[in-house]
């Protein structure tokens, strides 16, 4: 397949590997604060990430201006559309990872990012509303990622400076949290299951309570009934998820593979969180166990990665 086909097949959903290797960037940098590393990990992942980020971004713009109703069409896609969101949530945790290394560039990282996910945010609900052809075997946990990605905001705006709009953003996220969890348990109790495809996708479960219980303790500060209630469920669909491990093994892979990645990411930096704030030793092996498992995922999801692309078994029609 030549060259221009590929780019007009360009998935959207790549934008996932970003979120999976800001996560593990994350994840190592608040082991390194937590627990006074002396090896910055953390620094040397950023900048790769951000590399990635690029080539990726560089892809898309490419694929845009090319072939813009390959766009439109994903755009008007009841599943890939909600991985447009991908691309804001990779600015605003690439500010999160960068928050220490270079404050500039991870400000400038939130406010275009914060900007953009409102804005889309927006558009993909005006899409549900407004929809000719949504059925519920469409729904999926990826639709979590346009609004719950707002409760990623606060994390950094609050030392921006930021409350009032962190707590904005927060609320969105936290409201359509709880909607589109009844809907989906609905979906896959009493309809058919998830394609294999798909399937990674119920990772995402683990990411709004996690991502909620960190976001909600950098804006309250301190560690209430609340706090707990968002970590604990977040544990509880992490320990699910992991006794189903023999059937996601057995799948075929698929960029939704990165769905695997962000959500561990999020527990494992929640877990680092609830030691710091209980100093129960407990939270901080289970930290450790959650990053030594997520680190070995993304070195894994890279090699099977590289090795679709060398084959070029990615960027090609769906069929």
């Amino acid at each position: 397949m030549d060259k221009p086909a590929r780019l007009e097949n360009f998935p959207i959903s790549f934008f996932a590997m970003v979120m999976g290797l800001a996560g593990l960037t994350i994840s190592w940098g608040k082991a390194q604060s937590t627990l006074d590393i002396p090896v910055n990990l953390s620094a040397a992942l950023a900048w790769f990430t951000l590399l990635v980020f690029g080539i990726l971004l560089t892809f898309f713009l490419a694929k845009l201006i090319r072939f813009n109703q390959a766009v439109k069409n994903e755009l008007n896609h009841p599943v890939k559309l909600n991985f447009f969101p991908a691309i804001s949530i990779s600015l605003i945790l690439l500010s999160i990872a960068f928050r220490h290394i270079n404050p500039s560039l991870s400000a400038g990282f939130w406010y275009v990012g914060a900007l953009l996910h409102l804005l889309l945010t927006l558009y993909v609900m005006s899409c549900w509303i407004h929809h000719e052809k949504y059925e519920i075997q469409h729904i999926n946990p990826a639709w979590f990622i346009p609004v719950v990605g707002n409760v990623l905001i606060p994390i950094n705006g609050v030392h921006l400076g930021y409350i009032e709009v962190s707590w904005f953003f927060f609320s969105i996220g936290m409201l359509f949290w709880l909607v589109l969890l009844a809907i989906i348990f609905n979906r896959v109790i009493f309809h058919n299951p998830l394609p294999a495809k798909l399937m990674p996708t119920f990772f995402i479960l683990i990411a709004p309570p996690a991502v909620g219980f960190i976001a909600y303790t950098a804006l309250t500060g301190e560690l209430d009934s609340a706090a707990r209630l968002l970590y604990y469920s977040g544990l509880f669909l992490t320990l699910l998820l992991l006794t189903q491990v023999r059937r996601f093994a057995r799948l075929q892979f698929f960029l939704s593979w990165w769905a695997y990645s962000f959500p561990l990411a999020a527990i494992t930096i929640a877990s680092f969180l609830m030691y710091e704030q209980t100093l129960i030793n407990g939270f901080a092996l289970l930290g450790w166990a959650l990053l030594s498992i997520l680190t070995l995922i993304v070195v894994f999801l890279l090699y099977k990665t590289a090795l679709a692309i060398s084959r070029h078994s990615i960027c090609v029609p769906e069929g």
